[in-house]
């Protein structure tokens, strides 16, 4: 799809897509290539490929290369304001064809097996709901049951995890995979490496939310396969319990990074990597696979997506398997 405009008075039509919209309203939200080739899905060599063929069919030049965050010229702010008039109407002319090819209503009841995900999963409905109010949507409340399996029977129809597991009917849609990062207070003796390894953890408190250690990423994907257990394990039901006990040298806890940003920012507490790579989970929409290409379970992970990278940071693209 294009649009055609008309530049510096001449009759030149320049067939500017909504890709090239899309790609510079990310590279003016996150400031610079790779955050902006993660938000629209694309490695950075494409998206730098996309800039310069847009800029060889405009013949002018988009940004100032090498400035952090992106500067752009003349060209590249008109475009933008093109991209702020024309993406809204675009998205909303879409949902309109959605709901006229059908599955305009429908019920999303749904569960979450995310404590901190609340953070961007409240916002990513405020907005789904003004866009489809006819979707009877809510939220299970409580951890305390099997939620795949409920969704497999048809009790819920959306689960919000990071442990799928080979439900017969359930399909995952891929969010975004972030790190998941060791925190400890500031004077912690840990501060001093580079990164933990498992058998550091050995002699320390490790405080997690009340759920089964097999949903832990620091348990399954760390501590576990290196045969180490940590010296105490103690619960707490809200991140903000966990970094206040974790701030006053109560022990450490494993948490997702975009959870831990604000707390770092303000230097409450340290973060380090599990191991030299790191540790890094994907979260999942899991839907029954008869509901998975419904437009409005797909506008709801739609939504969700670019909530999430609109607002948490030190997300990245997931992997498909």
């Amino acid at each position: 799809m294009f649009i055609g405009i008309i530049m510096n008075g001449a009759h030149l039509m320049s067939q500017i897509e909504l890709r090239h919209l899309r790609t510079l309203v990310a590279l003016r939200d996150t400031g610079s290539l790779v955050e902006a080739a993660d938000r629209v899905f694309l490695t950075q060599s494409a998206l730098s490929h996309q800039i310069k063929e847009l800029e060889g069919r405009i013949g002018c030049a988009l940004f100032i290369r090498k400035t952090r965050p992106v500067r752009f010229t003349s060209a590249g702010n008109r475009l933008l304001r093109l991209a702020d008039e024309v993406l809204p109407r675009v998205h909303s002319t879409e949902l309109d064809l959605q709901r006229l090819a059908g599955g305009e209503s429908g019920r999303i009841f749904m569960a979450i097996e995310c404590h901190s995900c609340f953070e961007w999963l409240l916002p990513a409905i405020d907005v789904y709901r003004d866009a489809w109010p006819d979707v009877e949507l809510d939220i299970s409340s409580g951890f305390h049951f099997a939620p795949l399996p409920a969704l497999g029977r048809g009790d819920l129809d959306l689960v919000i995890t990071a442990d799928p597991v080979e439900e017969l009917g359930v399909h995952y849609f891929p969010l975004f995979s972030y790190e998941a990062q060791l925190a400890m207070a500031k004077d912690h003796a840990l501060v001093a490496r580079e990164w933990v390894e498992p058998r550091d953890l050995a002699p320390e408190v490790v405080i997690t939310y009340p759920v089964d250690r097999q949903r832990l990423d620091l348990f399954t994907s760390f501590l576990e396969p290196a045969g180490v257990e940590p010296k105490r394990v103690r619960h707490a039901e809200l991140t903000t319990m966990i970094v206040q006990l974790v701030a006053s040298g109560r022990g450490v806890a494993c948490l997702p990074n975009w959870a831990l940003y604000e707390y770092t920012a303000k230097d409450y507490l340290t973060v380090r990597s599990l191991g030299e790579e790191g540790v890094w989970p994907t979260l999942y929409a899991a839907v029954r696979k008869d509901q998975a290409q419904a437009p409005f379970i797909e506008a709801f992970v739609q939504t969700a997506k670019e909530t999430c990278f609109k607002n948490l940071v030190g997300i990245v693209t997931a992997e498909l398997d």
